[in-house]
């Protein structure tokens, strides 16, 4: 996994800085979606981020410190988004783990399965990598950052 090197300095327009927890992932998931079609995405690749960016959120409140935040910023040629907790502990390196190498290990998929998919811990963060362009999982003791980069239309 290569880091993020669009746009990748904190240059950026704040569109959307939210906490989050259990209760208030629902109205994250509006407010990404709002924020993801105001910074110029097509309705389709808004979902994309809004889905993706709940995953992220998902994974914080489940398996996490329950609390996280969300930012997302905009540039000329891509969204920006970054999902942090606080105090992951002992899943940060299952978290880091399963973003490298898919939820059974090996490579992550290049393709998506064509036979049922059943539910196990990981389909999140795979589902962020195939919607992305690009993605880094940052984990320590202190918690964990996952950066997210949309590219912008005409921003390539």
């Amino acid at each position: 996994m290569q880091p993020p090197t669009t746009d990748s300095g904190r240059d950026g327009n704040t569109v959307l800085d939210r906490e989050f927890g259990a209760a208030s992932l629902s109205g994250l998931r509006a407010a990404v979606l709002d924020s993801a079609s105001a910074a110029g995405l097509n309705s389709d690749r808004a979902i994309d981020v809004m889905l993706a960016m709940h995953e992220l959120a998902a994974n914080v409140v489940r398996h996490g410190a329950g609390r996280g935040r969300l930012l997302m910023e905009t540039t000329p040629r891509a969204l920006r988004c970054e999902v942090s907790d606080v105090g992951m502990g002992r899943h940060a390196a299952r978290l880091a783990e399963t973003a490298a190498h898919g939820p059974r290990g090996g490579r992550v998929p290049d393709s998506p399965p064509v036979a049922s998919w059943p539910v196990e811990h990981g389909h999140g963060l795979w589902l962020v990598r195939r919607t992305a362009d690009q993605v880094q999982v940052t984990t320590g003791p202190d918690g964990s950052v996952v950066s997210v980069i949309f590219s912008l239309p005409g921003g390539r």
